[in-house]
């Protein structure tokens, strides 16, 4: 998953990068409005948070409102240093999702974060299920067919990004933009790469069962059980 974090400090901002990295997210951030705009139309992040009080010209909830404009329904944690009712109301009915009051422990952002990412409500629990896979994102715990299954930070991403994408075609560009940093240095075959470990531990050791990795030649890839 790929957040983008707008926020004018810039320690903050950094130190926000280097948390969500390292539990596993994708994280790109920019520091006043007009990039947050640029950046919140032009790429497709899965969450974005958003500073109130930014440079730029527009503050955080005016950012807000230009997004949904543009038809940007990303989810959107606001992050401020104003915490009144009269605050945290404007911030909503500006489109924001959530609201976060300045100082934070990184925890309660990641249970934020975890809560607006939650997969559709079409489908039941916590826990994502295609065949007998299962992924919790809350735990990081991946299994098939009950069976612990042992993943790196960037392959439990990946999965996961196919995983709420169940039965859909995904195709290099796509996975790239959700799983890896703007600022990646990313090879052609990474996706390909990355996809051959999870094959490895989620389709090779279980030859009882079907396949759920599937390469469309020319398009790119799906998870399906089909």
């Amino acid at each position: 998953m790929r957040i983008l974090i707008v926020e004018d400090e810039i320690k903050l901002a950094a130190s926000i990068k280097k948390g969500l990295e390292i539990t596993g997210y994708a994280a790109d951030m920019v520091h006043d409005s007009e990039d947050a705009i640029s950046h919140g139309v032009d790429s497709d992040y899965d969450l974005i948070l958003m500073d109130r009080m930014l440079p730029g010209g527009m503050n955080g909830v005016d950012v807000i409102k230009e997004l949904r404009k543009n038809d940007v329904h990303t989810p959107i944690l606001m992050l401020t240093a104003k915490g009144s009712i009269d605050d945290k109301i404007s911030g909503l009915d500006g489109g924001a999702d959530d609201y976060l009051v300045k100082p934070f422990s990184f925890d309660e952002l990641l249970a934020r974060i975890k809560a607006l990412l939650r997969r559709p409500k079409t489908q039941i629990g916590t826990v994502l299920k295609i065949d007998n896979l299962e992924l919790s994102p809350s735990n990081y715990d991946v299994r098939r067919d009950n069976q612990n299954i042992v993943l790196s930070s960037k392959e439990f991403s990946l999965l996961e990004y196919l995983m709420r994408h169940p039965n859909q075609v995904l195709a290099k560009d796509q996975i790239i933009a959700h799983v890896w940093n703007e600022d990646a240095d990313i090879l052609p075959n990474t996706v390909e790469v990355y996809i051959g470990y999870l094959r490895n531990k989620i389709d090779k050791p279980f030859k009882r069962q079907k396949p759920l990795i599937k390469t469309v030649r020319g398009f790119g890839y799906k998870l399906s059980n089909k």
